[in-house]
């Protein structure tokens, strides 16, 4: 069986669907998931608890993931993350007589 990852030069990685920063995404959650499980089983948390926690979470994890790429699509996650740092309006602290000469003579 063969998998076909990227699908030419300049286009994002994409697969199964999930593209870009999800796929990271997804795999940064999938190794997380795995030591909290190890962490759990460690510990002395029952056999079947820890399974169960791995099952629903990761369930859980690859919902979210696909969720969000179907929401925000490609780069929308990261324009979401971008509009914090923009401003919501911009302040002028000139008269607006200065305005409008300097506006009228260009």
């Amino acid at each position: 069986m063969e998998y076909s990852i990227n699908k030419g030069i300049g286009r994002s990685v994409e697969y199964k669907g999930l593209k870009a920063q999800y796929l990271f995404i997804f795999a940064g959650g999938l190794l997380s998931l795995f030591v909290v499980f190890v962490i759990m089983y460690v510990a002395g948390v029952g056999q079947w608890v820890c399974v169960g926690f791995g099952i629903v979470s990761g369930s859980m994890l690859v919902w979210y993931t696909f969720h969000l790429n179907a929401k925000y699509g490609e780069h929308g996650l990261m324009k979401r993350a971008a509009a914090k740092y923009h401003p919501r309006y911009i302040i002028n602290r000139r008269r607006v007589g200065r305005i409008v000469r300097k506006g009228v003579a260009a």
